[in-house]
């Protein structure tokens, strides 16, 4: 029988890819169920109700004035043709068993020449769309759908039935009929309440998943099968069917949003003439998403994909590629909602550090850009994702980018919120950073001394006094007199602080003196 994929989650980091902007594909008939990268958080459910067909009838020689009224899919692109009296159709009203929607028999009951004629007569069945918004509307039929579904995914994968050139027709209209729906709004879209937070949110499943996912299994196998020809396939999967792909994504059920995942990783790989293609169009999302809504719910999918893409890009980056960093990942981070996706977007950034140190000083300095002034917990996440971006800097890039880098550092040594400050410390627990620090310390232990000496003073955390001690210590050992030095001119700016501060005051006691003198004479009484 069928098993379904469900996909467990896997390392912080995508599987490899190959050359050429390649992703990692297998090309073994077994392929891993969806969720082997990561795994998001937030759902959308479906309400559409729906079914496909004519007003034909179903070979009961139905008179055609007494055929009820049929709901017609929303959005399907194909009107599934009535192949003979097993052709399913679903009336307004639900009262389908007048109309003969009856169980098929099974592949193994039919002799081998008449199982392409029922593999057709099973599609046609399938391209039935049910409401299931109401769990008491239409059981029976739901479940000979299901049944036949089975079926057909069994059948693909045993090796029995193959994906013939003559059928596909029939396999894609079955498959949009099925898959391309308009989704439903989100439970708080309408509400007007924009405190909800995505993490906190319960995922919303589609409560019509036990026919989707069915559905996507077989597109799946159709996709990753070794008699599938891309020649053939892509008169089938062109760009008007990935686009409707990809808009499946803002799905809020995360179940679906993994298979498309799979499906679309497979289709990157295995049709080549579709790559610019998708990385386009993963493009234009991207920046509706930064620059107009910023509600999506599947950006940490589509980054997961790109993890894969990005590890295949072929040396010397091109320059498309290069803007692609600029003009899209950098700016992700602008987003509130930028911790549902950090994971996957940080692993991006870093593919392209890693592949180019020479981006070292473009990223760095495009995540001060974006570097959030009153988000403490974005903070942290930011401090996390430049640890990893430093460990592939090479010296020549970080002598770039190091002044304005480390006087935000010192800004996040002395932060009030002890997450971010401790954070800031960890970056002396790497070993690459503390050499590219001692290599270039004339320059960046004045910046950040004064941050140091404040925290062993004042911070009110003693984890944090703890970790400010020991960096202390660290460039005390790395070069004494340097830092006698910084000492040294850290006491005097204390102490020209300190004269300009008692000159401040005693010009406020001056003006309060003066002020106090003139109110006896005048007789005004100033207001508290």
């Amino acid at each position: 029988m069928f098993n379904k994929f469900i996909g467990k989650r896997s390392s912080r980091k995508p599987p490899k890819a190959g050359n050429d902007a390649a992703v990692s594909t297998n090309s073994s008939s077994n392929v891993p169920g969806p969720g082997g990268m990561f795994n998001s958080a937030g759902s959308r459910n479906s309400g559409a109700v729906s079914g496909s067909g004519s007003a034909r009838g179903t070979g009961n020689n139905v008179p055609r004035s007494n055929v009820l009224p049929f709901v017609q899919h929303p959005q399907a692109s194909w009107i599934p043709a009535a192949m003979d009296k097993f052709l399913p159709m679903v009336p307004a009203n639900g009262a389908t068993s007048n109309l003969g929607f009856e169980t098929l028999p099974s592949f193994r009951d039919v002799p081998s020449s008449e199982r392409l004629g029922l593999f057709i007569k099973k599609l046609s069945l399938c391209c039935v769309v049910f409401d299931f918004s109401d769990p008491t509307k239409n059981v029976k039929e739901k479940d000979i759908k299901r049944q036949t579904l089975l079926e057909l995914d069994e059948y693909v994968s045993s090796g029995t039935g193959k994906f013939v050139e003559s059928v596909m027709e029939d396999c894609f209209k079955m498959i949009s009929t099925n898959l391309f729906r308009s989704l439903p709004p989100s439970p708080h879209e309408n509400t007007g309440t924009d405190s909800v937070d995505p993490e906190e949110e319960e995922p919303t499943m589609d409560p019509a998943w036990m026919h989707l996912q069915l559905v996507y299994e077989f597109l799946l196998r159709y996709v990753v099968s070794p008699d599938t020809d891309a020649k053939v396939a892509k008169r089938y999967i062109d760009h008007s069917f990935v686009l409707r792909l990809l808009n499946l994504f803002d799905s809020e059920d995360p179940r679906e949003r993994d298979y498309l995942k799979t499906i679309l990783h497979r289709i990157y790989g295995k049709f080549m003439v579709h790559r610019p293609f998708i990385r386009k169009a993963i493009n234009n999302i991207f920046y509706r998403f930064i620059f107009e809504t910023e509600k999506h719910n599947g950006i940490g999918e589509l980054l997961e994909i790109l993890g894969s893409i990005i590890n295949g890009f072929a040396l010397p980056l091109k320059e498309e590629h290069k803007l692609f960093l600029v003009r899209a990942l950098i700016p992700l981070h602008k987003p509130k909602c930028v911790a549902m996706y950090h994971q996957q977007l940080s692993y991006c950034i870093t593919q392209f550090v890693e592949k180019d140190f020479k981006l070292a000083d473009t990223v760095i300095r495009g995540l001060l850009k974006y570097w959030p002034l009153t988000n403490s917990q974005k903070e942290v996440l930011f401090l996390g994702e430049l640890e990893e971006v430093l460990e592939a800097t090479q010296p020549a890039e970080f002598g770039r980018c190091m002044i304005p880098l480390f006087r935000q550092v010192g800004r996040c040594l002395n932060s009030s919120h002890f997450q971010v400050a401790e954070r800031a410390l960890f970056l002396w627990n790497n070993d690459h950073i503390v050499s590219l620090v001692e290599q270039n310390r004339h320059v960046l232990l004045p910046l950040i001394f004064s941050a140091i000496e404040k925290n062993t003073k004042s911070h009110w955390n003693q984890v944090v006094h703890g970790l400010t001690l020991n960096v202390r210590k660290m460039f005390l050992e790395m070069d004494q007199e340097l830092f006698e030095v910084c000492q040294k001119k850290y006491e005097e700016e204390e102490v020209q602080a300190q004269g300009i501060q008692e000159k401040r005051e005693l010009t406020w006691k001056r003006l309060e003196a003066a002020a106090a003198s003139k109110i006896p004479s005048t007789g005004i009484v100033l207001p508290l």
